[in-house]
């Protein structure tokens, strides 16, 4: 486990740090994407050790985009009866769809596989957050895709959920235009560490 770094990095834009991380992930072949996907999941798996009854809430990947194949990280959790949460754009906001084994999907306009369900699980005390991104720095601030649906959603939930990031790079540069209402992660995953946020102790 890693914690917070002091070395100088490099600063950039989000915009910036949004292009080249796109460029990055999808310079990867479909072989190297599910490897590091695999490590991602094990790092995950032995440092957090989630245990059956625990709430997870987890991105679907969009596949475009060359995105950390969370299903993986659904089919493990579902396996060891941890329950699995899913979002779903309704109204320019998310909602939490409880899924399992035998939940169908559908294509939504964004390109995302979406649970059918429109039913919101009303959870919002979950024990992990795992969270999409482009980029993560060593603060616990990411870049996503700039639609801001995250912020808010973090907002919405416990403030004792875990917020977890998933990358396959690890952080290079500092995010130069962190705005106000940005809500940091608590940690940030990669396929060889677990970066943790907390004042830079764990």
């Amino acid at each position: 486990m890693t914690s917070l770094s002091d070395k100088n990095d490099r600063i950039m834009i989000k915009a910036e740090l949004r292009k080249k991380y796109m460029q990055q992930r999808k310079a990867l072949s479909i072989d190297e994407a599910f490897l590091l996907s695999e490590r991602i999941l094990e790092t995950f798996l032995d440092y957090f050790k989630p245990v059956a009854g625990q709430k997870v809430h987890i991105f679907i990947p969009i596949r475009k985009f060359n995105e950390i194949d969370t299903k993986i990280f659904i089919h493990a959790f579902l396996e060891n009866n941890i329950r699995v949460f899913v979002p779903k754009v309704i109204a320019e906001g998310l909602i939490s769809v409880e899924i399992n084994e035998d939940t169908l999907f559908e294509t939504s306009n964004w390109g995302i596989e979406e649970p059918v369900s429109n039913e919101d699980s009303g959870e919002h005390h979950f024990d992990y957050v795992i969270t999409p991104l482009l980029y993560g720095d060593h603060k616990g601030n990411r870049v996503g895709y700039g639609k801001g649906f995250y912020d808010t959603f973090f907002q919405s939930i416990s403030p004792t959920s875990k917020k977890i990031g998933i990358n396959y790079f690890s952080p290079d540069e500092q995010i130069d235009d962190v705005w106000e209402n940005d809500i940091p992660l608590d940690y940030l995953v990669t396929p060889a560490e677990v970066l943790s946020f907390f004042n830079g102790l764990e």
